[in-house]
């Protein structure tokens, strides 16, 4: 199978379902013959145009808020924001408008609206280019919420939220625009709201999303050398919750860890650890134990941003923690 780019992946995504369907448009900043921040819409505007790829002035809640009324009417507008952290000037377009108008109408009317995003650290880009946003969006009824972790599940998710018919935001990590990974050539879409396990264990269960389930993986090769067996469950949509697979492997592990890079409080992993401990409870064998960022802005020195952010050695830890282990 080949292998391409995760931006590529991306990129490709859009361009079948633009073909797909003529109510697909795109807009954003600098999405047109500059191609994007990160390069995913580069060389669509010379296949669709200035009618369905229109680059839009730095103005967040004017052109998402126009996606709003636009897909109400029909229209399957995907918005580029340059920067997820970008997502709090519209934001009250998102949740009080996107995420409640089809429930509002009874279902008269739809909202097919995609707003993608990159989020994440790991650059030393500071307290206001580094956030992840994805716990605020997670528990707003009526908005979806996709991480995709690789080029394959990008492309098939992004697919399958430019198809759906409510809010979508489509988180994508920075640090993955320049992944490589197979993706087939073939037709493909992957369901919202369905995790994968990435990797089959029988020790203890690890649930995580986007750039940490490559953080995962390493940890679990470096604990397979010391006789741990870790399953790693790659939520790839963190609203909905897969929660059939999370409490399935839970179930077999005995034992549960949450990844995330976002901040602890009121987050995804909150609402996992609340999950395990209302219908799993009596199959665990220890606590809950969660990685997090630390609950502060984001650091721009690159020493006080290591010191927040999760690692691998963070993740080791908390798996020999929660199968009580000293750190090998």
């Amino acid at each position: 199978m080949r292998e391409i780019f995760y931006n590529q992946a991306l990129g490709e995504a859009l361009a079948e379902e633009m073909r797909r369907d003529k109510n697909v448009v795109l807009w954003g900043i600098d999405i047109g013959h500059y191609g994007g921040a990160n390069g995913v819409t580069k060389g669509l505007f010379d296949e669709f145009g200035a009618e369905r790829i229109i680059d839009m002035p730095i103005a967040e809640l004017g052109y998402v808020g126009m996606g709003v009324g636009a897909a109400a009417t029909g229209i399957r507008p995907v918005i580029e924001l340059q920067f997820s952290d970008w997502i709090t000037l519209p934001s009250e377009m998102i949740i009080n408008q996107a995420a409640k108008m089809r429930y509002m109408f009874g279902g008269v009317l739809e909202m097919p609206l995609v707003i993608r995003a990159p989020i994440g650290a790991y650059l030393s880009a500071g307290a206001q280019h580094s956030n992840s946003f994805e716990s605020l969006f997670s528990f707003v009824p009526g908005i979806k919420v996709v991480t995709p972790a690789t080029p394959y599940d990008a492309k098939g998710l992004l697919k399958s939220a430019i198809r759906d018919n409510n809010t979508v935001l489509f988180f994508e990590h920075k640090k993955l625009y320049g992944v490589k990974g197979p993706v087939p050539e073939e037709e493909y879409t992957i369901p919202l709201g369905e995790a994968a396990v990435v990797r089959e264990g029988a020790d203890v269960t690890i649930v995580t999303y986007a750039y940490m389930v490559s953080f995962c993986l390493k940890a679990a090769e470096k604990l397979a050398a010391q006789g741990v067996n870790v399953e790693i469950i790659d939520l790839r949509t963190v609203d909905p919750l897969d929660e059939k697979k999370i409490l399935a492997s839970i179930q077999k592990t005995h034992r549960l860890v949450v990844v995330q890079e976002t901040w602890r409080e009121c987050s995804v992993s909150s609402e996992i650890a609340a999950i395990a401990a209302e219908k799993a409870l009596y199959y665990l064998d220890a606590p809950v134990i969660r990685v997090t960022s630390e609950d502060v802005p984001m650091p721009f020195s690159p020493v006080l941003e290591q010191r927040v952010l999760p690692s691998v050695e963070k993740i080791i830890d908390a798996v020999n923690r929660v199968m009580e282990r000293e750190h090998a």
